[in-house]
């Protein structure tokens, strides 16, 4: 009898501790020196829509602060494959210049112009070629860096915070001359971003 009793009451805790886990998720308390980028980062989720989601009006954050958090759109899986594109197209370059890689990415996913999720983006093809050359020459399937992972958290960050570039190239090896007439955003390191 005390053996059902026991078996019982770990039920019971067993539920509660579900039901205020479940309570609790898409919910962060706000940690001291934290910001609103640090928190993106670290749930993949953009600023802005922290702010949106949290109806703020500023960055500013205090400690014991609870904050909602907007649904994910971009998924583990497709987090991964995108640091393996930024791994495979910006390696050697400068940390900016891999999360300015993830960012055109995340750009193109928000136009209306590419396909809506990072896969579809990352794999699209168009009048016979990739968008992406790692995807053809097979690099998109070696494994990311800490850094690119890191720079694909922080683009997811930022999101819709860039100059809205949805183009890269490397001046010194394209050879389309359709890419260089586009309007160039910035430069880092060796690539050119345009829109």
């Amino acid at each position: 009898m005390k053996k059902h009793i026991i078996s019982g009451l770990a039920a019971i805790s067993m539920l509660a501790f579900t039901s205020s886990a479940a309570a609790a998720e898409g919910v962060h308390t706000v940690k001291n020196g934290e910001s609103l980028c640090d928190i993106g980062k670290a749930n993949s989720v953009s600023v802005l829509d922290l702010m949106k989601e949290n109806g703020l009006k500023s960055h500013e954050i205090h400690p014991g602060q609870t904050i909602s958090l907007p649904e994910r759109d971009v998924s583990e899986e497709d987090k991964a494959l995108l640091a393996k594109l930024v791994q495979a197209e910006a390696k050697g370059e400068p940390y900016a210049g891999k999360v300015a890689v993830a960012t055109v990415v995340l750009n193109r996913v928000d136009s209306d112009e590419f396909p809506d999720s990072v896969k579809e983006v990352v794999y699209e093809v168009s009048n016979g070629h990739y968008a992406f050359s790692p995807v053809q020459n097979g690099e998109i399937n070696n494994s990311p860096s800490d850094e690119s992972k890191k720079a694909v958290e922080e683009a997811l960050a930022f999101r819709g915070q860039g100059q809205g570039s949805l183009f890269f190239y490397n001046p010194d090896t394209s050879s389309s001359s359709w890419i260089t007439s586009t309007d160039t955003v910035l430069t880092i390191g060796n690539h050119v971003f345009a829109k």
